[in-house]
């Protein structure tokens, strides 16, 4: 039975790439940003596009962060991506008229990136973390980034008797280097666009088909 994925649609952007290729590696895919579904689905992916803020605007008004959050509460798969990746983190430096706070699941700021052009935009490798899942198979692919701000930094360390699996993270570089992605648990995430890298990229979504 293919697994039962929502494409999150609070109004960031063309995600009909993200439809189609999710659909292409077997998964039941609905776009739509209905509460009830979105809870309920096997795996939700958040896409995000543009500026941090505005995305922030967009979640909020569809209910993301409750969703989002019980989600993860109840160990539900949630798959961010590009500033769906962004809006884990506390914050962003991104400059705005009305700046909002990110869903704090991860500490940290985005900040711009470091390097002599910006955006990044074009196709780069990665550097997986070990026992990355999502990555099995496509280690030293190229996957395709569109940004000019990523976390830079990652300050997350799980201490104490109740962790279980210490999160993967997995770093590229344009300039400095920056996070590509993140495996935490039910929440994962990539800065990259997997529906717009290729066989590599379906590669992966195929990968997180498999842990939902």
């Amino acid at each position: 039975m293919a697994a039962d994925v929502v494409v999150f649609d609070y109004g960031s952007g063309n995600v009909r790439s993200a439809v189609r290729a999710l659909e292409r590696v077997g998964a039941s895919v609905t776009l739509t940003a209905d509460p009830a579904k979105a809870l309920e689905c096997d795996g939700l992916f958040v896409p995000g596009v543009g500026n941090f803020h505005a995305c922030m605007t967009g979640l909020r008004a569809a209910h993301g962060p409750r969703i989002i959050g019980r989600r993860l509460s109840g160990s539900r798969p949630v798959l961010g991506v590009c500033v769906g990746m962004q809006v884990l983190f506390e914050g962003s430096s991104e400059p705005s008229d009305t700046p909002l706070e990110g869903l704090a699941e991860w500490p940290g700021t985005v900040e711009r990136l470091s390097a002599d052009v910006v955006p990044h935009m074009g196709w780069s490798t990665v550097e997986p973390g070990e026992r990355s899942r999502l990555f099995a198979g496509v280690e030293n692919e190229r996957f395709y980034f569109v940004h000019s701000y990523a976390a830079q930094q990652w300050t997350l360390k799980p201490t104490g008797a109740f962790v279980v699996v210490t999160p993967v993270v997995t770093w590229a570089r344009h300039g400095d280097p920056f996070v590509a992605a993140v495996e935490n648990g039910p929440l994962s995430a990539t800065q990259f666009h997997p529906e717009k890298s290729g066989d590599a990229g379906l590669h992966l979504l195929e990968n997180w088909l498999h842990t939902l």
